[in-house]
């Protein structure tokens, strides 16, 4: 893990720089497709992301290594062959998990984040699951340990192959000739995202593309049919923590309130979005039909607030950041000083997220995570560490969290005033 922390060190401001160039680049030729608000919700969601993966927040149901050893029918050295059948064995997994998730009840809720957003851009790519915590991705890669492909090498090549998805998600790429038959490209995966009928559950290939074209599952942009992004049943919220846990909320409360002795063991692994008929018909839920006139979601924030929003992500990144540095640090203090320094970055995104949702529990949540980040100060007299490269962060840390709950509650108040006067009026 402190070699995986050790390379988002250097991905994370990479793709910070990526996605704000995207938002210039769009403003500029007046087709800005970064809105504040939702790409503030996509950079936290893949903080809280990256946080469960160098923590090791899951569970590996069958692990590669343990494939290799007992399937393997020849072993290979490294060379750049592997690395090349890696490539593809890798891709060819991603393609079969990819298209479990989106027919399957239960899996969906693993990728469900990766679709919410009602936009297509760069910062969309970072939205990614921090509910998939049993991981059953191994059982896909077994052509490779078939091939006798070693751990070490899957294991170099498996962050390549996601950060190599990170790039076609924008709408400022048109079609790219001879490429849209070999690869993924930006057109490719904006039909992904769309929900318009002939889109969905297409292209589910991730490097490649002619996953799709073998197994019947591509489907090329139309020029008469512009593509139209989110989830047919609208997460309604900017909170990445929630969005990662509404799907399978849905399916807990299906489960008990159907009649229906049998759904409620099958519905799980029903088509994605089966809902027991008793249950639908009972406790409806708003579907978009009409995919070119719906209200995507949207929150009013002043001047202020936004301007907050920015300066709360890019304290949560440096707290990140600074993890995923020290991570041989954290491992030399007390073992759950991780795992509570996860607490802290994942309470800090819910809090700055549930205040862009205008909820009036995002002070709460952000008295609990100020005080929780208080109390690390005073209980360690520093910062995990943080006092051997600059002195003062008692200090500065402390004021910052005294006057996050005193902004986040003036922003609260101002938001309070604002919709009594919509009531009024």
């Amino acid at each position: 893990m402190e070699q995986y922390g050790k390379i988002l060190l250097i991905a994370m401001p990479v793709f910070l720089i990526l996605v704000l160039f995207e938002k210039w680049y769009g403003s500029r030729k007046g087709n800005d497709t970064l809105p504040n608000m939702d790409m503030i919700s996509s950079l936290s969601s893949g903080v809280t992301n990256v946080t469960k993966d160098v923590v090791g927040l899951y569970l590996v149901v069958l692990s590669y290594p343990f494939l290799l050893k007992h399937l393997a029918l020849m072993h290979i050295s490294n060379s750049l062959l592997v690395y090349v059948i890696a490539f593809f064995a890798l891709d060819f997994a991603g393609y079969c998990v990819h298209r479990l998730q989106h027919v399957a009840n239960f899996f969906w809720n693993g990728h469900i984040i990766h679709h919410s957003s009602e936009e297509y851009n760069l910062a969309c790519a970072l939205r990614q699951s921090i509910s998939s915590v049993v991981h059953i991705f191994a059982i896909f890669l077994l052509p490779a340990a078939l091939f006798g492909v070693p751990a070490e090498v899957i294991g170099i090549v498996a962050p390549l192959h996601l950060f190599a998805q990170f790039w076609y998600h924008t709408r400022h790429i048109n079609k790219m000739g001879f490429l849209e038959k070999i690869i993924v490209t930006p057109s490719h995966h904006r039909v992904h995202h769309a929900i318009n009928p002939i889109y969905i559950d297409k292209n589910y290939g991730q490097i490649f593309i002619f996953w799709d074209k073998w197994f019947g599952t591509f489907q090329p942009e139309l020029a008469d049919v512009p593509p139209v992004y989110g989830i047919t049943r609208p997460v309604s919220t900017w909170n990445p923590i929630k969005i990662n846990f509404q799907h399978v909320w849905l399916l807990i409360q299906d489960a008990w309130r159907t009649n229906n002795i049998a759904d409620k063991f099958t519905l799980w692994f029903k088509p994605t979005g089966y809902r027991p008929a008793d249950v639908a018909a009972r406790y409806p839920l708003y579907k978009i039909e009409d995919v070119y006139h719906f209200k995507k979601y949207e929150t009013t924030g002043s001047s202020a607030l936004q301007l907050w929003c920015w300066v709360q992500l890019l304290a949560i990144l440096l707290f990140t950041s600074y993890m995923f540095g020290n991570i041989s640090l954290f491992n030399g203090l007390d073992k759950t000083y991780i795992i509570w320094y996860a607490v802290f970055i994942f309470l800090s995104v819910y809090s700055l997220t549930d205040l862009m949702d205008r909820n009036a529990s995002a002070l709460y949540c952000e008295c609990v995570r100020s005080g929780l980040g208080i109390y690390f100060l005073i209980t360690q007299k520093n910062w995990f560490g943080a006092a051997s490269y600059f002195s003062p962060i008692v200090y500065v840390l402390g004021a910052y969290f005294i006057g996050s709950v005193l902004i986040t509650a003036w922003l609260a108040h101002q938001q309070k005033r604002e919709d009594q006067k919509k009531v009024v009026m």
